[in-house]
């Protein structure tokens, strides 16, 4: 995995409206991988804000956890980054 697709994976998991099954799509990634990467990457005061904010019972990662109203499946500055899968489609 190439720097980039990290730093973009971590971007994608603080994001609230993306859901763990795009990084899935994307990177093939599962949500416990996705997990494990942050824990690795993230200092821990980081990685437990992270994890509580991912746990709250509002949170718009998990799509069944998500409002019927969100129909899209990546965030609007997503367009403008280069190599991503989703967006080319």
């Amino acid at each position: 995995m190439t720097e980039r697709e990290l730093d973009r994976i971590i971007e994608m998991a603080w994001e609230d409206r993306t859901p763990f099954e795009a990084i899935e799509v994307q990177f093939g990634l599962t949500e416990a991988d996705v997990i494990k990467l942050m824990r690795k990457e993230l200092k821990a005061s980081s990685f437990k804000l992270w994890r509580k904010r991912v746990n709250s019972g509002t949170s718009s990662k998990h799509l069944k956890k998500r409002s019927e109203e969100i129909t899209r499946f990546k965030s609007s500055r997503q367009k403008n980054i280069s190599n991503n899968k989703i967006s080319k489609r």
